[in-house]
């Protein structure tokens, strides 16, 4: 009877019959070292199905101009840096809940990455190995394997392309890292990557959701993520009355994916 009632347990924690959503947002550099007052430069939603392992992954524009609840319009990126600033401890449900406002999603989970922190995870895992298939943010084609610091400049440039590449590369570099660590020869380091791991990044997830949300990461990461980026026209560029560029959401294109990827 307790045999069984442990592998019931087991088989929730890994196959739950409920979806899973999940936030991820990476801090820009904050004013003081350790601080969490920074913009979300990197929004990526993703989601995994009732049972099924297989990931999706959504990257959002940061300039996506939208409703930030309780200050109106601004940038996406904007919400977890009003919160932090004005009530501190906020951020991350300021996140989520800009999505949930403007997207219909709820989002339970979130995840916060501080990219003073990202560097020294990668150089825990002993650099990334990854391919390119054309070179991209001054790297040639071919494999590459990128320290923390070339890492954190791969995924961040933007120097002659834009944010819709650059999303790209970031859903690119999570996809090779996880394989990366799923290599026999780099689960030494794994003690390195958890101490990094854990003083790089906040999280708002329950102890109980991890082993799903790890066991879908790297099933995805084997077998492929279900992965998108905003197609140019799911926005349009427009210029605010302060000079700012941004871009507009077209709901009509935007809503049907959504919708499809959390059918």
């Amino acid at each position: 009877m307790r045999n069984g009632f442990l592998i019931l347990l087991i088989f929730f924690a890994f196959f739950t019959p409920f979806r899973s959503t999940l936030l991820i947002i990476g801090i820009d550099r904050a004013p003081e070292e350790g601080s969490v007052l920074g913009r979300s430069d990197t929004m990526i939603l993703t989601t995994l199905p009732p049972v099924l392992p297989k990931m999706s992954l959504i990257s959002i524009p940061r300039d996506l101009w939208v409703s930030i609840p309780g200050y109106g319009e601004n940038r996406i990126n904007t919400a977890h840096y009003f919160a932090e600033l004005y009530q501190p401890g906020t951020g991350m449900q300021a996140a989520a809940g800009v999505i949930e406002a403007n997207f219909g999603i709820a989002v339970p989970y979130v995840i916060r990455l501080r990219f003073e922190g990202f560097r020294n995870i990668v150089d825990a895992m002993g650099g990334v190995t990854i391919h390119l298939p054309e070179p991209m943010s001054g790297l040639d084609a071919g494999t590459h394997t990128l320290d923390g610091a070339q890492a954190l400049a791969f995924v961040r440039d933007r120097a002659g392309s834009d944010d819709f590449w650059r999303q790209k590369r970031g859903q690119m570099f999570i996809t090779a890292a996880i394989q990366n660590m799923l290599n026999p020869v780099k689960w030494p380091r794994i003690p390195a990557v958890i101490t990094a791991t854990l003083q790089a990044v906040d999280s708002t997830i329950p102890f109980y959701a991890w082993p799903r949300l790890l066991y879908g990461a790297a099933f995805s990461a084997v077998f492929g993520f279900e992965s998108a980026t905003f197609d140019r026209n799911w926005v349009t560029p427009w210029v605010t009355d302060e000079g700012a560029q941004v871009l507009l959401p077209n709901w009509e294109f935007i809503n049907p994916f959504v919708k499809e990827m959390y059918k």
